[in-house]
């Protein structure tokens, strides 16, 4: 099989030729220009290189990224530098807001602090999930879902249509998916609540459930061929022709719908999660005004919103950002109706009872 190289920059190119829009010049030239540095960690293409780079001429603010590919790793390494993080800003999903404030590892946003607020839909950005114990935590910048993801020369829609096709004979050792977000998924797929809400009052039923879907996962284990972690292993996966389908994102799947490749996404009858990704401050940010400056900046406008989503693939929250993006673009991020309706939003009520079973079934899918 002839193999692919993937290169990011051909890509994602499409970025680098809004860049020159991206960042308003006045706006960020009314920014205070203290230098310094502003620490963020987040996943790959969440901060535009062409308004990085804008923002650190106008600003003198150095923007370090660390990037980073798991929720519980980066939960796991800002608990361990509590209470004095490196970090100023990271990329908290909204439904692990709550491990992250119960740990005291976020502080509340001050949104008077960010004029450009109102440049957020305010569907994401007044949302019930978004506000709790009378605060806001995170500025929501995109959205995005689990789908299943297939080469469509090689798998058809009416296969993709369940999540069935994925633990199939006929794709044996052609597919591949993120343990932790299947496990979720594979709880939908039989017939239970998979953010566990509706068994916070009897934890020996979901503990019953974890096990169940753990088990499932473990008797098709032979099936799979890889398990992997980032939305880049899964396209060069693609890429490379190593998969036919997967569980993936679905921001990682339309960038290579935009480069052309011949990939489509579907949210199969089963059911599946919806989720939005928040930019959030952390609690003792050794730079806090210079992470007010750079929110407040990359909110500044839909060109940027729209940059994001160019590069990521996820859908954004600007308000009037798909205006700059092309009918492939808008294309690649977005559902028909009788997909969407099987779409549900991951929720945070019962994740400590959820995680502290969810993690350990994780690990015990992994040695099997």
């Amino acid at each position: 099989m002839t193999k692919l190289i993937l290169n990011r920059r051909r890509f994602l190119g499409t970025a680098a030729v809004t860049g020159a829009a991206l960042a308003s010049p006045a706006y960020l030239r009314q920014a205070r220009a203290a230098g310094g540095e502003v620490n963020i960690w987040t996943y790959n293409d969440f901060v535009p290189q062409a308004f990085k780079e804008q923002f650190e001429a106008e600003t003198g603010i150095k923007v370090n990224v660390r990037l980073v590919d798991d929720q519980g790793k980066q939960f796991n390494l800002l608990a361990a530098e509590a209470p004095n993080p490196t970090v100023d800003i990271m990329t908290v999903a909204g439904h692990r807001f709550l491990q992250f404030i119960d740990s005291d590892l976020l502080a509340p946003l001050d949104t008077s602090r960010l004029s450009n607020w109102g440049n957020i839909n305010p569907t994401f950005s007044e949302s019930d999930w978004s506000t709790i114990n009378g605060n806001k935590w995170g500025a929501p910048i995109l959205s995005g879902m689990e789908v299943l993801s297939y080469n469509t020369d090689m798998v058809s829609a009416e296969e993709a249509e369940s999540w069935d096709v994925l633990f199939s004979e006929k794709y044996k050792g052609q597919t591949a998916y993120i343990i932790q977000d299947m496990m979720s998924i594979v709880m939908l797929k039989l017939g239970y609540d998979g953010n566990m809400v509706a068994y916070m009052d009897d934890p020996e039923k979901a503990a019953a459930i974890v096990e169940e879907a753990k088990q499932f996962l473990i008797d098709h284990k032979p099936l799979v061929r890889k398990y992997y972690d980032s939305g880049a292993e899964v396209q060069q996966m693609f890429v490379n022709q190593d998969i036919a389908l997967g569980h993936s994102w679905n921001g990682p799947a339309a960038a290579l719908i935009n480069d052309g490749f011949p990939l489509a996404m579907s949210i199969p009858k089963e059911g599946s999660y919806g989720f939005v990704y928040t930019y959030n401050i952390a609690n003792n940010a050794p730079n806090v005004d210079n992470a007010y400056t750079f929110l407040d900046a990359i909110l500044a406008s839909p060109e940027i919103g729209a940059s994001m989503t160019k590069a990521s693939g996820f859908i954004s929250t600007y308000k009037d950002a798909s205006n700059y993006l092309t009918d492939l673009e808008k294309a690649s991020t977005s559902f028909p109706e009788e997909q969407l309706a099987n779409l549900q939003f991951f929720r945070a009520e019962a994740n400590e009872m959820k995680y502290s079973l969810v993690d350990p079934a994780v690990e015990a899918v992994k040695a099997a």
